[in-house]
């Protein structure tokens, strides 16, 4: 029987984790070795590498109504698309509202998560602490690990010949990061083009004196800004739209979704994607086709070698370079896990439903937010908490080993070699978190919604898939679902309403 649960972690994770162990009537204790919670989310000015947060001018990729916790709506004055000191006086908001601090043990960190020797029988963890030089021991009936995948830096330098041997240059990972005056007149080579390496070329090609982008992939860019000024994936991420992914033929979805995305700007003549490539990746960024269009950022080939002072590219050119900035992303780790829990997975793909080690004796050890969606990552992890606090109550269970082991082989892609890091996490948005919900019984039935409520029916079918969706039905279901769901398209307009103009409406 579980009661007492250790959470590693107070970022996104561990905040969802330690409400949703509440709601359960377990006692959760979160250690984090930070002083305050947010995780990447707390900026900090450091770049020593021990303390991981976004940089000073990132703006979310997702818009507040469908990032939101699911019975917590931002405040309505918020923007759509908020910047990181608004994300963390959200989160210190929900913190207060539900009297998660007091479940916070902060500046402590968790040094090792081993199983007891009982642990076949007990399913317990001893896990060991640090605080103020000080270790202590303690005994958890299960455990939440909730780092997510922004844990150690991924620097490929061994791709790159010449980077540590000839280039005189500096070059450094997008961590280092914190805003682009020190770059001021120089000449930046950004290696990646996800989303970081698309809002750090914009953000340098301002002060540098002349900013590269290399890519190896086709990429699609994406405003957040859709149809009519709304937000892109309120827009787009609907359960009509799922339903037509499931029901085409792929080639078919990807014909219409390279023609929707052309529609903005053509992507071959810029050098950024092509429609016979079937293998592709969807960044979010407003400005990056400007600066391609204005000379400000020059899109360039993967990188063959760097001499002395310049980048030997692929297709044989070659530039000038002072400072080349790695965007390649990060490496999941776990040092904290004893070696044979942690060798029992290398990432997500060998979890069941990305959460548990399928092998483990007792299914009391979790990992939450080792994932990345198509949409928020802070609704999958908040649905992932949900269905582990179930579990760990005892009202859900997780069918046997056997099955667990072959949905895990089922899911597995074939392997690759060298297969990118990010690779491995991607999954759709709408598919993950209503599997999850469906494992947690909690996910919206649209028959029973029909015949109940059909104009809430046609706002959850045909709306945005918003989280709020999520609490309609089952356990943890809240009483203010069905009012923010209606009332989702007046948040989002509202921080807009500070001048009114004749033809004002309230159409949406």
């Amino acid at each position: 029987m579980v009661r007492r649960v250790a959470v590693i972690g107070a970022g996104v994770g561990g905040l969802v984790s330690v409400k949703c162990c509440l709601d359960e009537g377990l006692e959760p204790t979160c250690f984090e070795r930070n002083e305050d919670i947010g995780g990447l989310w707390c900026y900090t000015d450091s770049t020593d590498g021990e303390r991981i947060s976004v940089y000073r001018s990132v703006i979310t990729n997702t818009s507040k109504e469908m990032s939101c916790f699911s019975d917590f709506p931002y405040p309505e004055d918020f923007p759509s698309y908020l910047p990181h000191n608004l994300v963390l006086r959200y989160f210190r908001m929900y913190a207060q509202h539900f009297g998660l601090l007091q479940h916070i043990r902060f500046k402590t960190t968790a040094l090792s998560v081993r199983k007891r020797p009982d642990f076949a029988t007990s399913g317990q963890w001893e896990v060991v602490t640090e605080t103020d030089g000080i270790q202590e021991s303690h005994i958890f009936d299960a455990v939440m690990v909730c780092t997510g995948h922004y844990q150690e830096m991924y620097l490929p330098l061994a791709s790159f010949p010449g980077i540590n041997t000839h280039f005189k240059g500096q070059y450094l990972h997008s961590q280092a990061y914190k805003d682009a005056e020190a770059f001021r007149g120089k000449r930046v080579l950004v290696i990646g083009i996800g989303n970081t390496g698309g809002d750090l070329s914009v953000e340098l090609s301002r002060v540098a004196a002349k900013v590269f982008l290399s890519s190896r992939s086709s990429t699609w860019v994406l405003s957040r800004v859709s149809d009519h000024g709304f937000p892109m994936d309120m827009v787009n991420t609907t359960r009509f739209n799922s339903f037509l992914d499931w029901l085409l033929p792929s080639a078919i979805m990807n014909r219409i979704k390279f023609r929707k995305f052309n529609s903005w700007f053509n992507h071959t003549n810029y050098g950024l994607a092509s429609t016979k490539n079937s293998n592709f990746k969807v960044i979010v960024n407003e400005e990056l086709p400007f600066c391609l269009l204005s000379g400000a950022i020059v899109l360039k080939p993967k990188v063959k070698e760097f001499t002395e002072n310049s980048a030997v590219f692929e297709d044989g050119t070659i530039e000038n370079i002072d400072v080349v900035l790695f965007a390649t992303g990060y490496i999941s780790s776990f040092p904290f896990l004893e070696e044979s829990v942690r060798s029992l997975f290398k990432d997500n793909r060998w979890l069941y439903k990305c959460i548990f080690p399928p092998q483990l004796e007792k299914p009391t050890l979790a990992i939450i937010g080792l994932i990345q969606l198509t949409g928020s990552v802070m609704v999958g992890t908040e649905m992932q908490a949900r269905w582990v606090a179930g579990i760990f109550a005892g009202w859900n269970k997780l069918p046997p080993t056997s099955r667990m082991m072959a949905d895990v082989l089922k899911r597995k892609p074939p392997v690759k070699r060298n297969p990118p890091e990010r690779e491995n996490l991607k999954m759709s948005f709408i598919s993950y978190t209503s599997e999850i919900a469906s494992c947690a019984g909690v996910k919206p039935s649209m028959l029973r919604l029909l015949l109940t409520d059909p104009r809430l029916a046609l706002a959850v079918f045909f709306g945005p898939c918003t989280p709020y969706q999520y609490r309609l039905m089952g356990r943890g279901k809240w009483s203010g679902a069905r009012d923010a769901i209606l009332t989702q398209w007046q948040r989002t307009l509202k921080p807009l309403r500070t001048r009114m103009v004749d033809d004002f409406s309230d159409s949406s």
